[in-house]
């Protein structure tokens, strides 16, 4: 008979990547038929328990203790396995080429003082700190780490416009500074269009299709999923935009956004009024009161603002052809939907992404989300979906000791098998970002899932169609036309574009039975303000040198491995810094350290 066995360890830190590699080794165990290494959030109890995990030690843990579950065919395999945990980890991060690591952000700058950009991808609790410091350095903070207080956000950001430093983030996913992809970035060819962006995988898109339309990107600034918000009041897209406004490689540029404040997005336009260039906006949910005023455009969707970008440097119009698929695959004939298939599941990565699908596909109906562009529609929990939804995988709540779904599928497959086994599911629909910082091959492993559940489904008597957007480049690393193959043979819809697969998405859901439309509440018109003393206040700041977005890229990285990696890769000079947490993690030491530092 099948056990589960669970090893608590308390208040305890490993990077995500390690915790990946040993669930990892540990499923591939003799007699283990399934492995989870999770910090015990509530979501991720949750996400232990669908996967029958979850036992009354790891439930009743705390989120800063750390839980390593094994399911596995009797008592002496499970025992086995844990028995390994400890060597398992000893053989974790084995550097091959032995380079120095400072034990410090202090060390690393001393060690490479042209080095002015510092990447930071540690857990939230522990990155603040580690912000401030590099700020108290002179150094601009690419703050990938997210669940980070708003407060804490507030003052960095607040801190840094003082300096004349630039913060980008927390929860900043994608930025392209001078040539240099940072985080989830694709390799596309510079350019006379900047991008800012509170919106990882919007930059992306954006970037994506303006390479393949033969433009290219001066630099895009990614801001952080909240920069416009109320409480932050856009303090590193107004500098984004002031950068850009005054760099010479710069000839347009483009702002995008999941959803703003109204005031704030206001506050931006205003700004982007008074910039001086062509400025291309995409707030997504928002519609503007005017497609053109003076010199901003207004587009609704990612790709079109790329394509208003491109126009906008080459003065004239591009082709707006149909997009084709790009496979010239035979469309799957439509029907064979047993009694009771209506809805349709998204599983996403990309937060921005996601939104732009509730756009699409809820025009005309009901889309509920963890993460939804109408409040009424969120799920109760984003570990269980209702009736049509789309679930952000890189959501917050899924994020707390665990890597990002662009890099490690397990979370996302789990989630597919999950979808795919509710009778009521018909379509499932996923995005799949290539480029630097992702999975180096991430079409293999859902193509074996994706083959897999839509076998069961042809079993059980239902069709499951399956549609994938593969976003990437021709010059991406994980080779973009290889990936789409790869899903192609495991029976998904592939399409390069994001719109096409929406579209191919759209064109299934009225076939489905119950397949209910429904009016949909457009969100307010984003209008530039009137309130001059908001906009002098959210301008007044120190300008940033714009030498750090012109002289060769040098970066300090604290955190991912990979986005070492990646660096590296694009033969940028790099030190990776031997991070470990103050007092080993335990919360109740950080807490008497911080008091004695303070006093």
């Amino acid at each position: 008979m099948n056990t589960v066995q669970t090893q608590i360890r308390r208040s305890v830190y490993y990077d995500s990547v390690v915790l990946m590699q040993l669930q990892k080794s540990l499923g591939a165990l003799p007699g283990v038929l399934d492995a989870g290494v999770i910090m015990c959030t509530d979501a991720n109890k949750q996400l232990l328990a669908q996967s029958h995990l979850l036992t009354p030690e790891a439930e009743h843990a705390r989120a800063e203790d750390l839980a390593i579950a094994i399911r596995a065919e009797d008592e002496t395999a499970a025992a086995a396995a844990l028995a390994q945990v400890e060597e398992l980890l000893k053989q974790r991060r084995q550097v091959a080429d032995e380079e120095y690591r400072p034990k410090s952000l202090e060390a690393a700058v001393q060690r490479s003082p042209e080095a002015r950009w510092v990447l930071i991808s540690i857990p939230g609790r522990y990155a603040a700190d580690v912000a401030r410091q590099a700020l108290a350095l002179g150094r601009h903070v690419f703050l990938y780490s997210d669940n980070l207080s708003l407060a804490d956000e507030v003052q960095l950001k607040q801190t840094a416009r003082e300096k004349g430093l630039l913060v980008m983030g927390p929860d900043c996913g994608t930025a392209i500074i001078n040539g240099c992809g940072l985080g989830f970035a694709n390799r596309v060819r510079r350019g006379r269009i900047g991008i800012v962006g509170a919106s990882g995988t919007g930059i992306q898109t954006i970037s994506i299709a303006i390479h393949r339309a033969g433009e290219g990107v001066s630099h895009a600034i990614g801001t952080g999923t909240r920069d416009l918000s109320d409480a932050v009041g856009a303090v590193t897209t107004l500098q984004g935009l002031d950068i850009l406004r005054r760099d010479p490689h710069t000839d347009v540029i483009v702002l995008v956004s999941k959803p703003p404040s109204v005031t704030v997005a206001g506050m931006v336009v205003e700004a982007a009024q008074r910039c001086g260039k062509p400025v291309v906006v995409n707030f997504i949910g928002y519609v503007p009161s005017t497609l053109q005023e003076a010199n901003l455009y207004f587009a609704s969707t990612l790709e079109e603002a790329a394509e208003q970008a491109v126009e906008r440097v080459i003065h004239h119009p591009i082709a707006h052809a149909q997009r084709a698929h790009d496979l010239m695959q035979e469309p799957p004939t439509p029907g064979g939907y047993a009694r009771g298939q209506r809805y349709l599941r998204g599983l996403y990565s990309g937060g921005t992404l996601a939104y732009e699908a509730q756009l699409v596909l809820g025009a005309h109906r009901d889309i509920y989300s963890n993460a939804p562009l109408d409040p009424a529609r969120r799920l109760a929990s984003p570990a269980s979906s209702r009736e049509h939804a789309i679930i952000v995988l890189g959501a917050d709540e899924f994020m707390v000791g665990r890597l990002h779904p662009m890099i490690d599928n397990d979370l996302r497959i789990r989630r597919l098998r999950q979808e795919a086994a509710d009778p009521e599911v018909a379509v499932l629909l996923l995005d799949v970002l290539l480029g630097y910082g992702a999975h180096p091959d991430p079409a293999r492993e859902l193509a074996e899932a994706i083959a897999d559940v839509k076998l069961r489904a042809t079993q059980a008597g239902r069709t499951l169609e399956v549609v994938a957007a593969v976003i990437g480049t021709d010059e991406d690393v994980q080779d973009h036309a290889r990936q789409m193959e790869l899903l192609r043979q495991a029976g998904a819809w592939v399409e390069s574009s994001h719109l096409a697969a929406l579209r191919r998405a759209e064109s299934i859901i009225p076939q489905l039975n119950g397949a209910g439309r429904i009016a949909y509440k457009k969100s307010d018109a984003v209008q530039p303000v009137n309130a001059q003393e908001k906009i002098a206040n959210a301008v007044t700041f120190t300008p940033v040198d714009l030498s750090a977005f012109q002289e060769s890229f040098a970066a300090i990285n604290i955190g991912l491995e990979g986005f070492f990696e990646s660096l590296k890769l694009q033969n940028v000079p790099t030190i990776q810094v031997d991070w470990r947490p103050p007092a080993g993690g335990n919360e109740k030491l950080m807490a008497i350290l911080a008091r004695m530092k303070n006093q």
